[in-house]
Parts: C-alpha cells; sequence; structure tokens
C-alpha cells in the first residue's frame, strides 16, 4: 500500500513539473535521472532519496524546502 505522504510528494512534484512546462523526459535530461524513477516517485509508489530530491529541486530551479512543501 502506498503512503499517503509519498502519494502528497508525487503530486506535488507533478505539479511542479507541469507548472514549468517540463515533460518527463525533459525534466530527467536536466538532472540525470531515469524518467522511470522519477514516474514512480510522481506515483508516489517509491521513496525519493535525498539526492534525487536535491536533483529535482535543482531541476525546478527552487530550494529543496520548497519541494518539500506540500501540505
Amino acid at each position: 500500500m502506498q503512503h499517503e505522504e509519498l502519494i502528497k510528494l508525487g503530486q506535488h512534484i507533478k505539479k511542479l513539473r507541469k507548472e514549468k512546462k517540463l515533460t518527463l523526459s525533459a525534466l530527467c535530461y536536466r538532472n540525470g535521472l531515469e524518467p522511470s524513477t522519477v514516474s514512480r516517485i510522481e506515483a508516489g509508489i517509491v521513496e525519493a532519496k535525498y539526492l534525487t530530491l536535491l536533483k529535482l529541486a535543482k531541476a525546478f530551479n527552487i530550494k529543496i524546502s520548497e519541494l518539500l512543501d506540500f501540505q
């Protein structure tokens, strides 16, 4: 079963990606992550590692605290 917080984080990341008008591929190209990894994070299936969150924040040009502010 998916944890509620993972789902919320994934939804927030997907929302940020869409606001920046980035496809999954374009986002991954910016940070060197695999599209399947980001897809599973957005779906709330897997936990994102700290370095992955840093890479995502950098790709969105935001602080990691903003990335984690999804409440």
